[in-house]
């Protein structure tokens, strides 16, 4: 089934060859758009004052890291190779590599960092997740991934980010609290935070 349906989404790439370039690009360097949507989460909240959304911006950041890591470990154990390597006549469009497939780590991060935004801020967070399912999709459109190799990622850094607010961001929020209350308080607050 999941080479069926890869296969399905990879042959896409016969029928729409006017999207290569984008979906080529996206699958390259779409992970920058999850940076710049961390930023600017950070950005609104320090300007609210509101440390809460500040601490769950880092907190979205950090849990890309940590699922990433936790990925590397689940991807070394199970150590699935690329669907390039296993199917034939497979429409690659990035660079080929060596490491292992299951979980994508474009759709582990992305994953982290979509349901974080979507915790922090729920505008931000839409947009964010949108973009993940995008990623998640385009890197079995281009060639990298299996179907459940990016629901694996999505769900692995979802998990992690959706954990982590509920555990690591009080501690967060009290951190910044304390930061807010000192001189350095431009970090976590443009003003006053409102408590």
């Amino acid at each position: 089934m999941d080479s069926d349906l890869f296969k399905w989404f990879n042959r896409l790439a016969d029928r729409t060859h006017w999207a290569n370039g984008a979906m080529r690009t996206y699958a390259n360097t779409g992970i920058v758009l999850f940076a710049i949507l961390l930023f600017i989460t950070y950005l609104l909240a320090r300007q609210e004052a509101d440390v809460k959304a500040v601490a769950g911006a880092v907190w979205a950041g950090a849990s890309a890291l940590l699922a990433l890591l936790i990925g590397q470990g689940i991807g070394n154990i199970v150590d699935r190779a690329r669907p390039y390597e296993t199917l034939s006549n497979v429409h690659v469009l990035v660079s080929r590599t060596t490491d292992f497939s299951f979980p994508s780590d474009h759709a582990t991060a992305a994953g982290a960092v979509a349901i974080g935004l979507l915790l922090a801020n729920r505008r931000i967070g839409i947009a964010a997740v949108v973009a993940a399912l995008v990623m998640a999709v385009d890197r079995v459109y281009v060639g990298a991934h299996y179907p459940s190799d990016v629901l694996a990622g999505l769900l692995l850094g979802g998990a992690v980010a959706a954990i982590g607010f509920v555990v690591v961001v009080p501690a967060l929020t009290r951190l910044g609290k304390s930061i807010a209350a000192g001189p350095w308080r431009p970090l976590v607050a443009a003003r006053q935070p409102i408590e």
